[in-house]
C-alpha cells in the first residue's frame, strides 16, 4: 500500500475567475485570510466587515451593504465607556457613538459600491450557533464581552439558515444579477462549545451548504472544511491552540483554490508572480555590488512584463530606486 491518505481534488469550477474579477469576502477567519491571499495576489478584494462567524449576521451585514442600510438605533452599545454595535465586529468601535456611526455608515457605502460590481462574493461560515439579546431577541454578530445573562445561546437549524441565505440572493440579484456565490464552511475550530457541539454546528453549516448549491445554479460550494479535516488529517496543520489551520495548511487550501476556481491565464500569472515576490525579498550583503545590481535589474524587466497584466507600479518604483544610476 503506497497511499497513506485521501486527497481531496475540488472539481474545476463551471465559471472561472480571472485576474480582473471583484472579488467580496465575508465570514469567519478563514474567509479573511482567503481575501489577504487575493490582495496578495493583486485580485481587487474587499472585506468591509471583518470577522463573522454565524450565517444570520453574515447575511444581515451583506443586506446592509447591498441595500445601503443603516443598522437600528437599538443596536448600538456602550461597554467600559467604548461604544460598539450588536451587528458588527468588536474592531467597529469607538470612544464617541457618532464616531462610531460615522464608521459603519463609511464601510457600509464602501460595501454597497463594491457589490454592485462585484464577480464573486465568497461567504465562510464559522459557527451554526448564535446568541440572541434577552431585551430584543435579535441575533448579534458580537457580544462584545457583555455577560453571559444578557443572551440566549440557540442553534441555528439548516431551514433557517437556508430562508436567511434566500432574502440576501434575492437582493443580490435585483442589485447585480450577474454576481456568483462561493460558499465554505471554516475549518477553525469552535471548542468552546464543545468538540462534540461542535461537529453538530458544523454538520448543520455544510447541510445548509449543501441545500443551498442544489437550489441555486450560481452558486458553488468549496471544500475548505473537508480539506483540512479529511485530506490533511493532521494536528500539526493546527497552530498551537489547536483552532486555527497553520499557513501551511492555509497555504495548501489556497491552492486547491486556484487549482478549482481560476483561469488558465490567471494561475499562470500568480505562478509568475510567487517568484517575483521571492526575488523582491532577497536581502543582499551589498546592495551595490556589480551582481545584485544586475539581479536587480533582470527583476525589474520582469516586472514591467507583469505590469501589463497587474499593477505593479509600486513595485517597480521601488526597485527602481535600488539600481543605482538608474534614469527614471
Amino acid at each position: 500500500m503506497n497511499d497513506f491518505r485521501t486527497e481531496l481534488i475540488p472539481p474545476q469550477s463551471a465559471s472561472p475567475i480571472n485576474l480582473k474579477d471583484k472579488i467580496f469576502t465575508i465570514g469567519s477567519c478563514f474567509a479573511d485570510a482567503m481575501g489577504k491571499h487575493l490582495l496578495e495576489n493583486k485580485f481587487e478584494s474587499n472585506n468591509c466587515f471583518g470577522t463573522v462567524y454565524n450565517p444570520v449576521s453574515i447575511h444581515q451585514l451583506l443586506l446592509f451593504g447591498l441595500e445601503q442600510e443603516l443598522p437600528s438605533p437599538a443596536s448600538y452599545l456602550e461597554n467600559e465607556g467604548i461604544h460598539f454595535n450588536y451587528d458588527f465586529h468588536s474592531s467597529f468601535s469607538s470612544l464617541q457613538k457618532k464616531g462610531l456611526e460615522n464608521k459603519i455608515e463609511t464601510k457600509i457605502a464602501a460595501a454597497n459600491q463594491f457589490l454592485k460590481t462585484a464577480n464573486r462574493i465568497i461567504i465562510t461560515y464559522g459557527t451554526a450557533f448564535v446568541y440572541k439579546r434577552k431585551d430584543t431577541n435579535a441575533i448579534v454578530a458580537n457580544c462584545h464581552k457583555l455577560a453571559a445573562s444578557h443572551f440566549i445561546k440557540i442553534l441555528l437549524t439548516e431551514y433557517e439558515i437556508v430562508e436567511s441565505f434566500q432574502k440576501v440572493y434575492s437582493k443580490l440579484k435585483l442589485s447585480n444579477p450577474n454576481c456568483k456565490i462561493i460558499l465554505t464552511a471554516s475549518p477553525v475550530r469552535h471548542l468552546k462549545d464543545t468538540l462534540e457541539l461542535n461537529a453538530v454546528s458544523k454538520s448543520i453549516l455544510r447541510l445548509s451548504c449543501h441545500s443551498i448549491v442544489q437550489q441555486f445554479s450560481d452558486v458553488e460550494y468549496f471544500p475548505a472544511y473537508e480539506i483540512l479535516l479529511d485530506d490533511l488529517r493532521d494536528y500539526r496543520f493546527y497552530k498551537t491552540d489547536r483552532l486555527h489551520p497553520t499557513d501551511e495548511a492555509i497555504e495548501y487550501i489556497w491552492k486547491k483554490f486556484t487549482d478549482s476556481y481560476f483561469n488558465e491565464p490567471t494561475k499562470k500569472f500568480i505562478n509568475d508572480w510567487k517568484e517575483i515576490k521571492k526575488d523582491l525579498h532577497h536581502k543582499p550583503f551589498q546592495p551595490q555590488s556589480a551582481s545584485h545590481q544586475k539581479f536587480l535589474k533582470s527583476t525589474l524587466i520582469k516586472l514591467e512584463k507583469l505590469n501589463s497584466v497587474a499593477n505593479m507600479i509600486d513595485e517597480i518604483k521601488n526597485l527602481k530606486s535600488q539600481i543605482v544610476n538608474h534614469k527614471s
